[in-house]
C-alpha cells in the first residue's frame, strides 16, 4: 500500500508550516505530498493565516525536498486557465525532477469563488469546463518537440501552442480525477486519468464507486488498448493517538460546523487505521491519501509513520 499525506492549508497554515510537514513527510517514508486547492476555509470563523496558492506552493516544496511525490487533490477548473495551467505543472514538475501529481476537478466550494472574485458557473458547465481542460493539458504534453498545438472548443480556444516547457516525466505526470459522481467522473477518469480517488467516504460506498470506474474503463477499451489500468485511491481523515484522549483532542476540529460533505473519519489508535487501510486494500485500493487535520502537529504525522507504515510495508501486525 502507497500512503500519501493529504492537508488542508485553508485550515491555516503558512509556507512555513507546509514545509515543515512535506519534509518530516519525506523523512518518514510517505510516498506523496499532496494539498488542497483551495482559497478559503471550509469553517465560517478561522483560517488564519490566510490562503496559500497551491501551485506557488508545490514549486517551493519541489526546490527544498528531494523524494516525496507532490501534488494537488484537486485544483479546480475555475481557477487557472487550462493552457497556463499546463506551462505551471510542467515548471514545477521539472523543478521537482519529475515528482508532480496533477489532481483536477470541477470545484464545488461557492463562498470561495464570491469571496475573490472568481466565476462560479452551474455544475453543468463546470463539468463540461473539465473535459476540455483535461483534453488540452494532456494534448499539450503529448505533443511532440517541435509541434504545434491547437484546440477549438466551446470555452477555450488554443491555435499553435508550442506546447512547452515539457514535463520531466514521461508520458507525462501523473492526472488524478475524483469524486462521487456516478456517470461523467467514471468516464473522465477512464479516458484521462491515471488515478482515480474517493475521499473521505466509508468501504462500501468506496467500493461502489470503485465498480463504476472499472466499468467505465472496460467500456472505454482501457483494458485492450496497452493502458495501464487506473489507480484506485481512497482518501481518509485521520485522528490517532496513543491514547483516548489524544485521539480525541485531534478529532475536535472535526465537530466544528463546516461547509464539507459527511466523512467517514478514522477516530482511534494505530491499529485502528491500519485495519481500515486493510478494509480499502480488500476491494483494490492500492493508494491511500490520509488527511491530516492540524499542520502543526507535526507529532501525529511521526507517529503514524512509527505505528502504521511498517506494518503496510512489512504485513507484520506487531501491535
Amino acid at each position: 500500500m502507497r500512503v500519501c499525506v493529504f492537508t488542508e492549508p485553508h485550515r491555516g497554515a503558512t509556507y512555513d508550516d507546509q514545509l515543515r510537514m512535506a519534509r518530516l513527510a519525506e523523512d518518514g517514508g510517505y510516498e506523496g505530498f499532496l494539498r488542497a486547492d483551495h482559497y478559503r476555509s471550509m469553517e465560517l470563523e478561522g483560517g488564519l493565516p490566510g490562503p496559500t496558492d497551491a501551485w506557488v506552493t508545490l514549486a517551493g516544496l519541489a526546490r527544498e525536498t528531494t523524494r516525496i511525490r507532490l501534488g494537488t487533490l484537486v485544483s479546480s477548473v475555475t481557477f487557472r486557465l487550462p493552457g497556463p495551467l499546463a506551462v505551471t505543472v510542467a515548471q514545477v514538475d521539472q523543478m521537482s525532477g519529475g515528482r508532480v501529481e496533477l489532481g483536477l476537478g470541477t470545484g464545488w466550494y461557492e463562498r470561495e469563488h464570491t469571496a475573490y472574485g472568481i466565476p462560479f458557473p452551474p455544475l453543468g458547465e463546470r463539468f463540461d469546463r473539465l473535459e476540455e481542460q483535461l483534453a488540452i493539458v494532456t494534448g499539450l504534453w503529448a505533443t511532440p518537440s517541435g509541434g504545434r498545438f491547437s484546440h477549438h472548443g466551446e470555452y477555450y480556444r488554443l491555435v499553435d501552442a508550442p506546447a512547452l516547457p515539457r514535463p520531466a516525466q514521461r508520458p507525462r505526470p501523473p492526472i488524478i480525477i475524483g469524486g462521487r459522481g456516478p456517470k461523467r467522473t467514471p468516464r473522465l477518469a477512464a479516458r484521462y486519468a491515471d488515478e482515480f480517488n474517493l475521499p473521505f467516504r466509508n468501504v462500501s460506498e468506496t467500493a461502489e464507486a470503485f465498480e463504476r470506474v472499472i466499468e467505465a474503463q472496460e467500456r472505454a477499451g482501457r483494458t485492450r488498448d496497452g493502458r495501464a489500468p487506473l489507480v484506485l485511491s481512497a482518501g481518509i481523515v485521520v485522528a490517532i493517538g496513543r491514547n483516548d484522549a489524544e485521539a480525541r483532542r485531534r478529532a475536535a476540529p472535526l465537530h466544528v460546523p463546516s461547509a464539507l460533505p459527511p466523512e467517514d473519519p478514522v477516530i482511534g489508535s494505530p491499529a485502528q487505521l491500519v485495519d481500515r487501510i486493510g478494509e480499502f486494500a480488500a476491494i483494490g485500493a492500492t493508494r491511500v491519501h490520509l488527511r491530516l487535520l492540524d499542520l502543526a502537529d507535526l507529532d501525529h504525522l511521526e507517529l503514524i509513520a512509527a505505528k502504521v507504515l511498517p506494518q503496510l510495508d512489512s504485513g507484520v501486525d506487531d501491535r
